[in-house]
């Protein structure tokens, strides 16, 4: 993750199915069940105002004004840290199912907390009704 993110210069508004490589058929299946397996968008062409070669900025408390959220990636997990509420945040374990639903609310992702992440719902199990009993016989009526 970690290399896929950090090393390798890709803008991470357009991860790909790439960063999933090895994932089990039902994520694959679940992001891209059309079959589309598009790649991460690398980064390219980036330079400053100048020209000249664009480098890594680390973020720090002095110039991350206008940042909502960071992201530090350790070996256990990534600690989401929602910028505009606190200076740390929980870990998320590397091990978390991605088709889990998390929280976009900044305030729920407090340190002393956990990670607002929620294990995906059961699919429900769709049961065909009993079929109804075979209607009795009515007596015809002539006249």
């Amino acid at each position: 993750m970690r290399q896929h993110l950090v090393d390798a210069p890709h803008d991470w508004k357009g991860l790909g199915m790439d960063l999933l490589q090895g994932a089990p058929d039902h994520v694959l299946d679940h992001f891209g069940p059309d079959g589309s397996r598009f790649a991460s968008a690398y980064l390219d062409n980036v330079v400053n105002i100048d020209g000249t070669p664009a480098e890594p900025i680390p973020i720090t408390e002095d110039n991350s004004e206008g940042l909502e959220w960071g992201y530090v990636l350790h070996d256990q997990g990534t600690e989401v840290i929602a910028l505009t509420w606190y200076n740390r945040g929980p870990t998320v374990s590397w091990g978390t199912d991605p088709l889990a639903r998390v929280s976009g609310t900044p305030s729920l992702w407090a340190p002393d907390r956990p990670a607002p992440v929620q294990s995906r719902p059961t699919p429900l199990k769709i049961t065909k009704p009993a079929a109804p009993p075979p209607a009795t016989a009515r007596p015809q009526v002539t006249r």
